[in-house]
């Protein structure tokens, strides 16, 4: 798909058939269909011919549906759904009459209700008919393979008993790198590679995605005793969000590309990534909580011969003299725009942009030299320190940091880096790197400026850290002589609310020695004395335990207990290879992010603002702004072989997206009328938005 058709796209059809928000959509492997499931518990299958409603299934999903998908090799006979009524239902299209829409349900050829909590995502295989995966907020994903029976659990049996979980993370979610896996990964999303389907790659409510390797799994469980996660062959995440401890950062959804060599991650709360499955061992995109740490620390020495050898080992080799020059001549003048931008000629965003087409575009900066290549580095680092965007202040960090390995006395990018860290509020890593620029340029009177700034505002931290310490001192000799209530012990908090959730010391704890409670509750259905629903029931039982002891008592296969997570090498994780901005994703729970094109060309997600938006895979570009719900987009489906895309969300209505447009665009109304959008207007909006503390109800239950 050219990039020309990209920029032509508007809508061109709605397809109306739901009376519900559309939580789903997916093609069949020809195109020829598309598969949709609503809150409104039916499932829709779609001519991509004709535009018009073949099926409507009610599927008997007692709530909202979340995914559904054709099952591969069936003629597109078999389709299957997973809901929040935490049920998987398998449906046959050959039961359903042929002459037109069939309004009312079918019985479904199986029904599985082995999951206890909402089930968001199903994965199938191409090639095989016989099997679906689903993955659950209770923590585990499981393989129903339809040739053991039409449903499960038996009838007389529990969910407990199902022998189908294939991966068990229920002890799975950690806070860090470095941290033990611990509590329940409630699972958001899961994907099965196209090209290599033995790799499985699964998010949730951590900030780390997982690549599995279903050949290495252990044999299929119960959900009777909670087993150890099993390694991984993968973690993924972006450094900067790898150490975060307690937080509502997660991951709303995980998907390969086209051809299973990179994945995308989106987050809640923040930006999409892209990522590289196949590193080499060394490659410098895996990292440690060590390597987190090393890139906030000031070092001094630096081997800048060997840095030089290993970023620019293969600078320009293959390219012709001619080539070269253009592609030089080219850069230098996009850091011209960009030192503009700097200089507020234009807005950030702009020179922003051009510095990312200078290192991204152009081979990761090896055609384009050390010295253009430390300059870009600086000036995108300061500008993104003056956007400040969502977490620009750690990718200003980064860009100093490579900037410092080409040149380690810089100055600029010496005090560049204090800033960030400043921002960050790591003040005595600030005042480090401070100090080194003030000490590299002692007559500099902006350095000595900038470095009198970064000094009053560690100061003015320091001192109200001072004042926090000394308050809490004086509300723990209060809590002293305090007896506290049921509700002060659940919440954490106390009747005059005294002590903040938004507390840092709260927010950087471990909370090992937190309470857990257990309710059990059996009010009596004979009698009718306890009907009152005022009076508390007379047998609630409370059961008071240290978190950090259920979490750890899980059974091991040599039947002892405890987990045990010493190892001699650290936990590594994939670093980021390109982030992509402008949307919001805060609002939903199955927000999506997509390969665009037949070769994953392009990287689109929906957006909290009723926009959806697509950049440039390599570059991170924004490429197509477009307005597609009167709420929030959360699903993008791109044709398998047609330029056309499938969106859908809070509407009831599925859009559908063609290069019909006759002028090429950044924005487009589509047929709601001319463009009106400001590119960077929506984009600010959405960044504020993501700034702003996680909305407490979602639009998605």
């Amino acid at each position: 798909m050219h990039s020309s058709l990209v920029r032509r796209l508007s809508l061109e059809q709605e397809l109306e058939g739901h009376r519900g928000c559309v939580n789903a959509i997916a093609w069949n492997s020809e195109g020829s269909m598309l598969i949709s499931g609503s809150d409104d518990t039916r499932v829709n299958i779609w001519s991509y011919s004709s535009r018009k409603l073949i099926h409507s299934i009610e599927t008997g999903h007692s709530a909202n549906i979340f995914c559904t998908k054709f099952i591969p090799e069936t003629s597109d006979e078999l389709v299957v759904s997973g809901a929040a009524d935490a049920e998987v239902r398998l449906f046959n299209l050959s039961r359903i009459r042929r002459n037109g829409v069939e309004e009312g349900g079918i019985s479904p050829s199986a029904v599985f209700q082995c999951h206890t909590r909402r089930v968001k995502k199903l994965a199938v295989e191409v090639g095989n008919p016989n099997v679906v995966w689903s993955a659950s907020e209770d923590g585990t994903v499981r393989q129903h393979d339809f040739r053991d029976g039409a449903s499960c659990p038996p009838a007389g049996s529990s969910h407990q008993e199902c022998r189908n979980i294939l991966l068990d993370l229920r002890c799975g979610a950690k806070k860090s790198l470095e941290d033990p896996p611990k509590h329940c990964l409630a699972l958001k999303s899961c994907d099965i590679s196209a090209t290599r389907p033995h790799l499985l790659l699964v998010g949730g409510s951590d900030t780390f995605a997982r690549l599995y390797d279903r050949r290495m799994l252990p044999p299929l469980s119960s959900s009777q005793n909670k087993s150890p996660p099993p390694p991984c062959v993968n973690y993924f995440c972006p450094m900067h969000l790898s150490d975060l401890g307690r937080s509502s950062l997660h991951l709303t959804h995980v998907t390969f590309s086209p051809n299973g060599e990179e994945i995308l991650l989106s987050y809640s709360g923040e930006h999409v990534y892209l990522m590289d499955i196949n590193l080499v061992s060394g490659n410098s995109m895996r990292y440690t909580s060590a390597d987190v740490t090393k890139l906030t620390s000031f070092s001094p020495i630096l081997d800048r011969a060997e840095v030089h050898s290993s970023l620019y080992g293969a600078s320009l080799n293959g390219f012709s003299v001619r080539n070269k020059a253009a592609r030089l001549d080219k850069c230098r003048k996009l850091v011209q725009i960009a030192e503009k931008s700097l200089k507020g000629e234009t807005d950030y965003y702009y020179g922003i942009e051009a510095c990312n087409e200078v290192l991204d575009g152009h081979g990761h900066g090896h055609e384009i030299g050390p010295s253009l290549m430390h300059e870009c580095l600086c000036i995108r680092a300061s500008l993104l320190l003056k956007r400040r965007w969502k977490n620009d202040s750690h990718i200003t960090i980064r860009d100093c940091h490579k900037a410092l390995q080409i040149n380690p006395s810089s100055t600029r990018a010496l005090i560049c880096m204090a800033e960030a860290l400043a921002v960050l509020e790591k003040h005595k890593e600030a005042l480090d790197f401070a100090l080194a620029s003030q000490s590299l340029s002692p007559s500099d009177f902006e350095i000595m400026e900038r470095v009198d700034n970064i000094k009053k505002s560690v100061a003015a931290a320091e001192a109200d850290k001072a004042i926090m310490k000394s308050d809490r001192g004086s509300k723990t000799n209060y809590r002293a002589g305090k007896v506290l209530s049921l509700s002060d012990i659940i919440y954490h908090t106390e009747g005059d609310n005294d002590a903040s959730i938004d507390d840092p010391e709260r927010e950087d704890s471990d909370y090992d020695d937190e309470l857990e409670l257990d309710f059990e509750t059996s009010i009596a259905t004979e009698g009718g004395d306890d009907d009152d629903s005022n009076v508390l029931p007379r047998n609630l039982n409370l059961r008071f335990h240290q978190r950090r002891d259920s979490t750890m008592e899980i059974d091991r296969p040599n039947g002892s207990f405890g987990m045990s997570f010493e190892n001699d090498k650290p936990e590594m994780a994939i670093d980021m290879k390109q982030r992509y901005i402008g949307h919001c994703n805060t609002g939903t729970d199955i927000k999506q992010a997509s390969f665009v094109g037949q070769r994953g060309e392009y990287v689109a997600s929906g957006s909290d603002d009723g926009r959806w938006f697509i950049w440039e895979k390599k570059t991170g570009r924004l490429l197509k702004m477009l307005h597609g719900d009167d709420a929030v987009v959360n699903c993008i489906q791109c044709h398998p072989y047609d330029c056309l895309v499938a969106t859908s969300g809070i509407d009831s209505t599925i859009k559908i997206w063609t290069p019909n447009s006759p002028v090429p665009s950044i924005v487009a109304g589509g047929a709601s009328g001319p463009e009106t959008s400001n590119v960077l207007d929506a984009m600010e909006g959405n960044q504020r938005r993501l700034c702003r503390t996680r909305e407490a109800i979602l639009y998605v239950f």
